[in-house]
């Protein structure tokens, strides 16, 4: 078997494992919250016995702790997220058309912040300390050290309130809409997702295409006098190219998490919204299928991010026989 084979498989294997664990914290993690969702559930009618104990058996929480968990398990493996505990429907069909448009906002922030950063962190690099560089360090770090929410109600006030009205503030998809047909609406949530991950990736990858521009063998392709694009194409971008995917794994990452909090500023009907919505009624259910989904983003987007680190990279291409 073929070297970068055997340690893609074993990438792959810890992501499962990893997964596992993060299942083990997550029911874990929300057996401990305190209170009884039975009671939680009936409210003043947890006085009667009989529907409290019937709702008890109704939710396995009669059973043992290792036996709720081995059957959330088997559920979660078959795609039966169990049942809402609010709303009595499926878990999956509660969510799903959240995850599609909170999956839309993810995707576009993505496809604009990472070439955009690629393209800045490239030329700051190659024009190092000239006018474009200074510029675009200031502003990455400037924007590095905002929150997103507080870009968020820059942006709202800039765009849709004291300065301008051109866009909405409030991100309202109506319900059973797809996102893509209100492209209006997902303009100023992809802005703050954007700003909030751009930075992060062209100072990366500035720094590291300045060290492998000051290399030893870029400064030897050169004196063989190669031209610039091909020592850039050739030597520079796939070695500097490494770091930068790999904080934009993270940052990706990152985006299933903060996703939650842009969706809840800008009132946008997506996992941020159920995920809020779910611990104020304490609907473990739903409450354990986001944070399960959000790790497996996690996992997944670090996957991704070492099986094109392999794939790329010079030394893990040549290096493993």
């Amino acid at each position: 078997m073929p070297p970068q084979l055997k340690l893609i498989q074993r990438r792959l294997g810890l992501g499962v494992l990893t997964l596992f664990l993060v299942s083990l914290v997550v029911f874990g993690a929300t057996q401990a919250l305190p209170g009884d969702p039975a009671k939680a559930i009936l409210g003043k009618q947890s006085a009667e016995k009989a529907r409290y104990e019937a709702l008890r058996r109704q939710l396995n929480l009669d059973r043992p702790v290792y036996v709720q968990y081995e059957s959330w398990l088997k559920g979660v493996v078959t795609g039966n997220m169990g049942t809402s505990l609010a709303s009595g429907t499926t878990v999956t069909s509660l969510i799903g058309r959240k995850v599609a448009n909170s999956f839309a906002l993810v995707l576009l922030a993505a496809l604009i912040s990472i070439p955009i950063s690629l393209v800045i962190g490239s030329l700051s690099a190659l024009w190092r300390d000239s006018a474009f560089d200074l510029t675009a360090s200031v502003g990455s770090l400037a924007l590095a050290a905002l929150p997103e929410f507080v870009i968020g109600i820059l942006l709202m006030l800039l765009f849709a309130t004291a300065v301008t009205h051109l866009l909405p503030a409030v991100s309202l998809i109506p319900p059973g809409a797809s996102p893509w047909a209100n492209w209006d609406l997902l303009i100023l949530p992809v802005m703050t997702l954007v700003l909030a991950v751009a930075p992060y990736i062209s100072r990366i990858l500035r720094a590291s295409m300045i060290e492998v521009l000051e290399s030893d063998y870029v400064q030897m392709a050169r004196l063989k006098g190669m031209p610039e694009r091909t020592v850039l194409q050739r030597h520079a971008l796939p070695n500097a190219v490494i770091p930068a995917i790999q904080v934009s794994a993270l940052q990706l990452a990152w985006l299933a998490g903060g996703v939650v909090v842009v969706e809840y500023l800008f009132n946008y009907p997506g996992i941020g919204s159920a995920f809020v919505d779910a611990v104020n009624n304490r609907d473990l259910p739903v409450v354990q299928a986001i944070a399960l989904l959000i790790a497996a983003v996690y996992v997944c987007a670090n996957l991704l991010a070492d099986i094109l680190t392999i794939l790329v990279s010079p030394r893990l291409r040549t290096g493993l026989r």
